[in-house]
């Protein structure tokens, strides 16, 4: 079954609306209610049952991106054409201030409303191939699971996984965003503006990385499917 724009839209709103509640808002929620106690595991647990929820409930419907990076590697691949992009990003940014905003009006501010930041403690020169390692990752088994699955059986988990995991192991280096609105809204509302540059480049080139390793590969299952 075919889905209008329209549809593809206000699902792409909602996934990334409910992503950001999750993934910023168990960060705020852990500052405000545990004084940061929970950590780390809390911050990755969170977008997983996020996406548990979006894959499964609008996967057949958009793919489920929630992410303007995953946006692009979908473009890349051609599952999606060049009008279908501005509705794809244009829904991801209003869902993730939207869920900024909902952050902040019901659960606090603290944490710079969950806003990425990497560990300077590093150079930079390792924390930018990080992030574009956990992006890449994300985006290869985005598309493992699409080439395989079609969004069904344990790709939910798969891809809700992926997110845990890089949170969970490589969050303490780069922040871990893997997703430009995500990272945008936060920033936006809390006016921390200093390391947007990083998640606004680093998970782009991830997942174009990925999506070129994997881009003959949709070629060839489409020509087999014609």
């Amino acid at each position: 079954m075919a889905y209008s724009n329209l549809q593809i839209f206000t699902v792409e709103l909602v996934g990334t609306f409910i992503l950001v509640i999750f993934a910023t808002g168990s960060i705020v929620y852990d500052a405000e209610f545990f004084d940061g106690k929970l950590g780390i595991p809390f911050a990755a647990l969170a977008p997983f049952v996020a996406l548990l929820i979006g894959v499964y409930s609008f996967g057949k419907i958009s793919l489920a991106h929630f992410n303007p990076a995953v946006t692009l590697g979908y473009y890349i691949t051609g599952h999606i054409s060049k009008i279908q992009i501005i509705y794809y990003f244009v829904a991801e940014i209003i869902g993730a201030l939207l869920g900024s905003l909902f952050v902040l009006t019901f659960i606090g501010d603290k944490e710079n409303l969950g806003s990425n930041a990497p560990n300077y403690d590093f150079s930079i020169f390792l924390i930018f191939p990080v992030e574009v390692l956990a992006s890449a990752m994300l985006m290869g088994v985005i598309f493992y699971v699409v080439y395989t699955k079609g969004l069904r059986g344990f790709s939910g988990v798969a891809i809700g996984g992926i997110v845990g995991l890089d949170i969970l192991f490589l969050a303490f280096i780069s922040g871990a965003s893997m997703n430009p609105a995500r990272a945008l809204a936060p920033a936006l509302l809390s006016g921390t503006f200093e390391n947007l540059w990083l998640y606004w480049t680093a998970p782009y080139v991830g997942t174009t990385i990925a999506a070129f390793m994997f881009k003959k590969k949709f070629k060839v299952q489409r020509k087999m499917e014609s």
